[in-house]
Parts: C-alpha cells; sequence; structure tokens
C-alpha cells in the first residue's frame, strides 16, 4: 500500500477504516481500535443515544464498512489488513447495544466480552472471516458481537445491580 499513490478519497477512506489510525498500531490493532471505541459509546452516552439512534449509526456504520473494505481490499489486491479497525468498532456497539451502560464495569465487560469473541470466533464468525470480500471482513465481527452482547445481557441481568 505505501508504494502505490493514495488520492485523498483513499485517505479519507483509511482514516476511518482504521478509527482515526488507531488501527495502525503496530501491536494488537484490533484490541486498540476496540478500546478506542470507548470515547465514541461514552459520547453517545452522553448525548442519550437511544437504541433506535443507535441502530442507525450501527447500520451506517456498516454499509460504509463493507463498501469502503471492498474497495481498498480490491485496490490493494488484500484480505482483511489488519488496520481496519471499523468492524470493531461496529462490534463494540453492537455488544454495548445490549446493555447500553457506561459504568465502568459495564464498559469492562463490553471491552472484555467483545474482544474474548472476536478473538476466539465461534462459528458462524470463522466462516465469514474467511470469505474474500469486504462483507465478510466486517460481519465477522458483527457475529462475535452478538455472542458478546448476549452475555454482557446476561451477566448483567444476574450480577449487575439492580435498575
Amino acid at each position: 500500500m505505501k508504494d502505490q499513490k493514495l488520492n485523498a478519497f483513499d485517505r479519507v477512506l483509511i482514516l476511518l477504516l482504521s478509527w482515526f489510525y488507531s488501527g495502525k498500531f503496530p501491536k494488537f490493532p484490533g484490541t486498540i481500535g476496540s478500546l478506542a471505541t470507548l470515547p465514541f459509546i461514552y459520547l453517545l452516552s452522553y448525548y442519550q443515544v437511544n437504541i433506535y439512534t443507535l441502530l442507525l449509526i450501527i447500520t451506517t456504520l456498516f454499509i460504509f464498512a463493507v463498501s469502503a473494505t471492498q474497495y481498498l481490499q480490491v485496490k490493494f489486491a488484500t484480505h482483511d489488513p489488519q488496520w481496519i479497525v471499523l468492524d470493531e468498532v461496529i462490534g463494540m456497539l453492537i455488544t454495548w447495544a445490549f446493555i447500553m451502560k457506561v459504568d465502568p464495569a459495564s464498559l469492562f465487560l463490553v471491552f472484555f466480552m467483545f474482544r474474548f469473541f472476536d478473538i476466539i470466533k465461534f462459528w458462524p464468525a470463522t466462516y465469514f472471516d474467511r470469505m474474500a470480500h469486504g462483507f465478510g471482513t466486517i460481519f465477522d465481527d458483527v457475529v462475535s458481537a452478538v455472542y458478546a452482547g448476549i452475555c454482557c445481557y446476561i451477566v448483567q441481568y444476574f450480577f449487575g445491580p439492580p435498575a
């Protein structure tokens, strides 16, 4: 990618797909990208975003991420480069959508559960992870996020403070 000329459009896509370059960290870019999502979650909570608005944000990010990822993967002849972490952002938002709390314990739970399921990749996440298309690059994290979100909900339901 470094030896190819990048136009302004490509640079904007890279900025967003790498979640403001958090995915460019040399070690653990997925973990760093997930951590970099926490301020965004806090911001959404601060503005009291409801579940419907959150789902609209997630859907918009998903459509953008699939399209942009596919475009760049074809352009650079690559598959699922590690620096693309917008899928982690989407996954963290989906996981958070199951509980929508921002206390430190809840945010830690969201982060831990999402990273666990994203790393382990239970089926069908493994199926999508192998797809050579932008959809697969992004959707495996959506599947992992649903597993993580269900677990977060269960943990909060049985062990969380009373509502």
